[in-house]
This record gives structure tokens, C-alpha cells and sequence, in this order.
């Protein structure tokens, strides 16, 4: 199960991570993010060991989908060393988060 990350563990469990991050941008009301929510999960017990695989919920965590700019949903932003690498716009198959993951880890 992917990490609930929100304004309060941003920093710690995102910025401050000694491995890479996947945050992926989404809404209960978001239909392309019920598609890309199974990924994620799957993601995040495939790389439990080698990578942080988390979720920022937009609407409650409004601050943090400010600060990158998120403006469409899902968007899964790819971190290393605190900072963004990589990004995925939209309900895309496994293979493609997997390949963006791969490359930064």
C-alpha cells in the first residue's frame, strides 16, 4: 500500500528520502486516478525495499500540489535527492511508471 503523504510529512518522507520517491497526485472524485491507484499500490510493494511509493490526496493537501504546480490529476512526480526528475501526466500502463522508476533508482 502506497504512503498517504500530506503537508505535515511532506519534507520528511519526500524531501528528505535517501532513495527515490514516486508521488502520485490524485482525487477520490477522479476517475483516470481509480485506474492508476492499483499501479501505485502494486508499485509500492514491488519496491518497498528501493523506493518510497507515495499518494498526495489534492484536494486535502492543497498546498504540496501548489507548490509542484499540479494543475491535472493523476500526476506522478518521480524525486531524487528532494528533487523532481521525472513526470508522468495522466492514466498511463504499469510499464511506463516501472521504466521512469528504473531510470532514477
Amino acid at each position: 500500500m502506497a504512503l498517504a503523504i500530506n503537508d505535515s510529512n511532506f519534507e520528511e518522507v519526500v524531501l528528505k528520502s535517501d532513495k527515490p520517491v514516486v508521488l502520485d497526485f490524485w482525487a477520490e472524485w477522479c476517475g483516470p486516478c481509480r485506474m492508476v491507484a492499483p499501479i501505485i499500490d502494486q508499485m509500492a510493494e514491488e519496491y518497498k525495499d528501493k523506493a518510497v511509493i507515495g499518494k498526495v490526496d489534492v484536494d486535502s493537501n492543497p498546498g504540496i500540489s501548489a507548490r509542484f504546480g499540479i494543475r491535472n490529476i493523476p500526476t506522478v512526480l518521480f524525486f531524487k535527492n528532494g528533487e523532481v526528475v521525472d513526470k508522468q501526466v495522466g492514466a498511463v500502463p504499469k510499464s511506463n511508471f516501472v521504466a521512469k522508476l528504473e531510470a532514477i533508482l
